[in-house]
């Protein structure tokens, strides 16, 4: 009876112990909720991900506002399907099309200008089909499937890939055959398959000049700036159809990239490693 009685003591013990452990977690959970960041989802195109300006801008935006972000990079055409789904806050896209189509359906709003670079051709230094010497992007495309040199296209629906369609139309030529591989893939993983290659392939102006010194390609073409020019918008989820997302805080990062401190930062990323800006921040486009 007397074992029976201290067992009886032990356990209580122990139960009054794990009850008070409980209820301090219990405490110590909310409070770490109570000062836990705020949270927004932001899905992007690989290009602004890969050449490490998304890491500078949103490090930034989270330390002075207590905000974690969680990105999601991948092709323009599947971040804006991301954000058609309610899966995402704001998008940071560039397919000025495809933006206004998806804003046309009421998926997005405050779409809103932020920075751009330009489209380039790079390929094999030696250039064997001679694009350097095209009059336009068309043409230069023209002259790739003509000699039936290796082109990589990401093949991913995003921004890039869009673009590359555009061109391919202009040119009237629909690409097909073993010179022309469609990899599904971001933009630095068709540049790297390019390189491999020695082939021809179309990119954003930043992805490259970050990953120049690792790769033999160059910039062969640049200069048509009516399909080369390569706008980077941002925009809302619409909390009208999509009334679990975090309205507020999309704009508030929206009015972020926008300001001219952020804009600062834009224009001078990539200066002191490149030798040139990566992307020119939107309020420099007089």
């Amino acid at each position: 009876m007397k074992n029976f009685i201290a067992e009886l003591i032990v356990f209580s013990v122990l139960i009054a112990i794990f009850s008070g452990c409980v209820q301090q977690g219990a405490y110590e959970n909310n409070t770490s909720t109570a000062n836990s960041p705020l949270e927004l989802r932001l899905a992007t195109t690989t290009s602004t991900c890969d050449t490490g300006l998304l890491d500078i801008l949103n490090k930034k935006f989270e330390e002075e506002n207590n905000i974690k972000i969680f990105t999601l990079c991948e092709g323009t055409g599947k971040a804006i399907a991301t954000g058609e789904l309610g899966a995402a806050d704001v998008v940071m896209v560039h397919s000025v099309q495809a933006e206004l189509n998806a804003v046309a359906k009421g998926n997005f709003i405050n779409r809103t200008y932020m920075m751009y670079n330009y489209f380039v051709v790079i390929g094999p230094e030696n250039d064997p089909v001679g694009i350097r010497n095209a009059s336009n992007a068309a043409d230069a495309f023209r002259k790739i499937a003509i000699m039936q040199s290796f082109f990589i296209s990401r093949g991913d629906d995003s921004g890039t890939n869009r673009m590359e369609k555009s061109i391919w139309l202009a040119a009237n030529i629909t690409p097909a055959g073993t010179w022309y591989l469609s990899v599904g893939k971001g933009m630095m993983e068709t540049i790297t398959t390019a390189d491999i290659k020695g082939g021809y392939t179309l990119s954003d102006r930043g992805t490259y000049l970050s990953m120049k010194e690792r790769i033999k390609l160059r910039i062969l073409f640049e200069s048509d700036r009516t399909y080369l020019f390569n706008p980077y918008h941002v925009m809302a989820v619409n909390p009208g159809k999509f009334p679990k997302v975090n309205y507020e805080l999309a704009i508030k990062y929206i009015d972020y990239l926008t300001a001219p401190s952020t804009q600062d930062i834009i224009r001078n990323f990539g200066k002191d490693k490149y030798g040139e800006a990566l992307f020119i921040p939107a309020v420099d486009n007089n």
